[in-house]
């Protein structure tokens, strides 16, 4: 699951530091279900894990649900959640994932935003509740 914390016209992206094809590149706060837990506690868990803010998971407002795939990677079903009230202010909790967290005004996102964020991110104007990416055109 991903979480869009909007302030404003303004959302919260992570500089990932991971090693791979992603480092250096923007990201959403996002994580994975933990066993016998639910996508709303999740999603409000990772919150607090990577930007040590604490949100009710009743805030949270599912928007969009993405399918994507890539060459030697598993497929993954992707929930974004908009949230814009939660307790506590935004910080860098895990400095060995993260370079550096920043916002960004929804109208001005950086270029080497992670193609899956941006999925979440141009649905967040669309009607459009479901998208594909990384799968082979039929």
């Amino acid at each position: 699951m991903h979480i869009l914390l909007i302030r404003g016209d303004e959302v919260l992206l992570s500089l990932r530091r991971s090693g791979d094809e992603f480092d250096h590149r923007w990201h959403l706060p996002s994580g994975k279900l933990e066993a016998d837990e639910s996508v709303a506690a999740a999603a409000a868990r990772e919150a607090a894990e990577e930007v040590g803010v604490d949100i009710d998971p009743a805030a949270l407002r599912l928007f969009h649900v993405a399918h994507v795939t890539a060459p030697g990677r598993d497929s993954r079903l992707g929930l974004f959640f908009r949230v814009e009230n939660w307790r506590g202010e935004p910080f860098n909790c895990e400095p060995d994932k993260c370079y550096a967290l920043q916002w960004f005004p929804l109208s001005e996102l950086p270029a080497d935003l992670i193609e899956y964020s941006a999925l979440g991110l141009s649905a967040l104007n669309s009607a459009a509740p479901y998208s594909e990416f990384g799968w082979p055109a039929e």
